[in-house]
C-alpha cells in the first residue's frame, strides 16, 4: 500500500472508526508495513462484517475471507468471496496467498501452533502474516471486569471461559511462538487510543478510567506493555 493510498483512506477511517473499533489502527499498520502490494492475493482470517475486506477491495486488491460463524457474513455484500471455516483448518490449497491478515482473531484460536502451521501452508514464500491481537497482560485486568459487567459477578466467576480469548499472549510468548513456527516476527508501534478505545474504558471504568488513560496514555508505553500488539511475520524463502 502506497502512502497515497493510506492518505486516501482517511475517509474510511472517519466513517468506520466508531463502527469498527480498531479498523483505523489496522489500516495504519498496513501503511507502516507497506503492504499489500499490487498483484498480491490476500486472505483475511476472521473477516467478520467486512471492514478490512471492503477497504482493500476498494483499492483494487484481490482478497478473500473466512470467519468462524455465518452470522456476521450475512450483513454485507461479500460477493461470494468469503466462507465459514476454522483458523486451524484453512480450506485452501498450499501456496494460495501472498499475504494473510487477521485482526482481533489470534486470541480466539485454541491451537495457536496449528493455526500458524496452516497459515504457513497456504502462504507462498516469502509470505507475510500480519496480525493485531490484545496483550495478555492488559487483558488479564480488563477481561474479568468486562465479563462481570456483561453477565454478573456470580456467572463470571463460575463460567469464566471467556467466550473467546483462549489464546492470549504477552510480548515474549507471541514473539517466541512465531519464531518456533518458522516466522520472522517484527512488532510495530501502532497507536490504538481513539474514540472507540475511550468508549470501552468509560464503559468499564467510568470517568476515572478515562482520566487515567489520558494521564498515562498506553500508546506511549514500551511495546511489550501496549494494550494491543501489531506483528508483521515473514516466512522466508
Amino acid at each position: 500500500m502506497t502512502s497515497t493510498e493510506v492518505s486516501n483512506s482517511a475517509l474510511w477511517e472517519q466513517e468506520l472508526k466508531a463502527a469498527w473499533g480498531n479498523h483505523a489502527s489496522n489500516v495504519r499498520f498496513l501503511g507502516q508495513v507497506g503492504l499489500p502490494k499490487p498483484g498480491m492475493r490476500i486472505l483475511e482470517i476472521g473477516c467478520g462484517q467486512g471492514p478490512m475486506m471492503q477497504f482493500l477491495r476498494s483499492l483494487g486488491h484481490d482478497v478473500v475471507g473466512i470467519d468462524a460463524t455465518i452470522d456476521p457474513l450475512r450483513s454485507w455484500d461479500h460477493r461470494g468471496r468469503v466462507c465459514v471455516a476454522s483458523g486451524e483448518q484453512l480450506p485452501f490449497p498450499d501456496d494460495s496467498f501472498d499475504l494473510v491478515l487477521s485482526f482481533d482473531v489470534f486470541e480466539h484460536v485454541p491451537d495457536s501452533d496449528q493455526h500458524l502451521r496452516d497459515v504457513a501452508r497456504v502462504l507462498r514464500r516469502p509470505g507475510h502474516y500480519l496480525i493485531g491481537t490484545p496483550n495478555k497482560w492488559t487483558n488479564s485486568l480488563i477481561e474479568p471486569i468486562m465479563w462481570t459487567k456483561r453477565v454478573g459477578f456470580r456467572r463470571a466467576l463460575h463460567c469464566f471461559e471467556p467466550p473467546g480469548h483462549c489464546s492470549l499472549h504477552n510480548f515474549w510468548q507471541l514473539r517466541d511462538r512465531f519464531s518456533r513456527n518458522g516466522y520472522q516476527p517484527r512488532f510495530f508501534d501502532i497507536p490504538v487510543v481513539n474514540d472507540y478505545f475511550f468508549a470501552k474504558i468509560r464503559h468499564l471504568f467510568g470517568s476515572v478510567g478515562v482520566a487515567a488513560v489520558k494521564l498515562v496514555n498506553p500508546d506511549r508505553l514500551p511495546l511489550y506493555m501496549r494494550t494491543n500488539f501489531y506483528v508483521a511475520a515473514v516466512l522466508p524463502q
